[in-house]
């Protein structure tokens, strides 16, 4: 991956081939399904490369040997409803992770995010959290995601998207800049609509087909 100031752009020879059939308008809902889940597995390998371990023993058929296992509580916080299409490649890798959705949506008028659900818990027992969408337009919804699992006590945060806006990761930096992006790609910029160009349209419409 490339790295500059907190952006990670995912650097693998598979991610052009997925791009190109998640970006395509003629692509059905279970093409742009598989190609959210490959870009994710990917993406998923990156974001966890700093986790921290520690030795825990096994017993083999042979004899007893140890293996560095991950220690950390790990969330995924996927923004409803185009996030949830990234949850099950995050968990594929990370099985035991919390998952704690949070509902936003766009004021079309404003493009300004507007939230209606936040079950967090009282106790917040996470050492790192993913913040989850497949876009990362104006950073708005991200922003506000990050905001409240900082109040909620969420010490590590990264964002996990597939494609960005260079609007969405300036907005990002100037905020939280000690928050790592990590995107399969960024794109050139946000039309007069607040769209990701040339982006691939409405994630969670191209997701779930509706």
């Amino acid at each position: 991956m490339n790295e500059k100031d907190n952006l990670f752009i995912l650097d693998h020879p598979l991610k052009g081939a997925y791009l190109r059939d998640l970006r395509d308008k003629n692509s059905s809902s279970e093409v742009v399904r598989q190609q959210v889940k490959r870009l994710g597995h990917l993406l998923a390998i990156e974001a966890s490369r700093d986790l921290k371990t520690a030795q825990q023993k096994v017993e083999t058929p042979i004899t007893e040997t140890s293996e560095n296992v991950v220690q950390e509580n790990v969330a995924l916080a996927p923004i409803l409803r185009a996030g949830v299409g990234l949850v099950e490649p995050f968990l594929d890798f990370l099985p035991q992770a919390q998952v704690h959705c949070l509902g936003l949506y766009r004021d079309e008028e404003t493009h300004q995010p507007v939230s209606y659900y936040n079950k967090l818990p009282d106790i917040c027992d996470v050492d790192v959290a993913y913040v989850i969408d497949p876009m990362l337009a104006t950073g708005g919804s991200a922003m506000m995601t990050i905001g409240a699992l900082k109040e909620w006590g969420v010490p590590r945060i990264k964002f996990i998207g597939l494609i960005g806006a260079p609007e969405g990761v300036k907005a990002m930096h100037d905020k939280f800049p000690e928050v790592y992006i990590y995107l399969a790609a960024l794109d050139e910029r946000l039309n007069e609509n607040a769209y990701i160009v040339p982006g691939l349209g409405d994630a969670g419409d191209r997701i779930f087909n509706s």
